[in-house]
């Protein structure tokens, strides 16, 4: 799976990145390559607040933003990259969304558009993110198709179950874009209902190590694109 004509448009990243043998050289040119591409380096020369802000205010922000508060006007502009690109609509933002004629849509749509006026073309930069994890993670996890992740969660009873499988397991609707984490210790410290579920290296987002130091520190958080998956409630 992937976002049509991105690596075409950036055929010199890619091409460079298969010539590189450690991630963190792959990492430093990605950040390099898109500092250059987007002008993310000259946000101080800007001549006003509002464009030293669009410059600033940058697809690593946006990451940050989402992993402080998924609901933010960054969230919503992520959550409409997944809506863009992928097709599937988010169940939540800051409320239950049924149905994209609701004013719980129309709220998120608001979001969206406040979100994206912070920054310029970020949907690209997100394009190419996407991207180069896709091009990381057959690096990182070889010869599979999918990792097992975990989430913890309070409301457990509030997702949409769309069948009931037995032996703790179901098919559940999940937002467009969730965080899930490698650890299933760690999933336990968001909540008292742990599911364990298997993910698509196509549908993982953005992981934080894809970019060490960039984002978060020691931090285990998997963003993936949700839908509908078969989890497994754990003990």
């Amino acid at each position: 799976m992937e976002v049509q004509g991105v690596k075409e448009a950036n055929r010199f990243l890619f091409d460079k990145l298969g010539s590189l043998p450690t991630q963190q050289e792959r990492a430093a040119l990605f950040l390099d390559f898109m500092s250059v591409k987007f002008q993310l380096h000259n946000w101080q020369e800007q001549s006003t607040d509002l464009a030293r802000n669009s410059i600033k205010n940058n697809y690593l922000h946006f990451l940050r933003c989402w992993m402080i508060d998924s609901n933010s006007l960054s969230g919503a502009a992520l959550k409409r990259w997944v809506e863009s690109r992928m097709g599937i609509t988010p169940t939540f933002h800051k409320e239950p969304i049924r149905d994209i004629n609701s004013e719980a849509y129309f709220n998120y749509s608001v979001d969206v558009m406040k979100g994206s006026a912070c920054t310029s073309a970020i949907q690209s930069q997100l394009d190419i993110l996407y991207e180069y994890g896709q091009f990381e993670l057959p690096r990182k996890y070889p010869d599979v198709n999918a990792i097992p992740l975990f989430r913890g969660t309070h409301d457990a009873k509030e997702y949409e179950v769309m069948e009931d499988l037995g032996n703790r397991e179901q098919i559940v609707r999940l937002n467009n874009l969730v965080s899930f984490t490698s650890e299933e210790e760690r999933a336990w410290e968001f909540g008292r209902t742990v599911w364990r579920t298997s993910v698509p290296l196509a549908k993982i987002f953005f992981y934080n190590d894809l970019l060490p130091g960039s984002i978060l520190k020691g931090e285990s958080e998997y963003m993936i694109i949700g839908g509908e998956y078969r989890v497994r409630r754990l003990r």
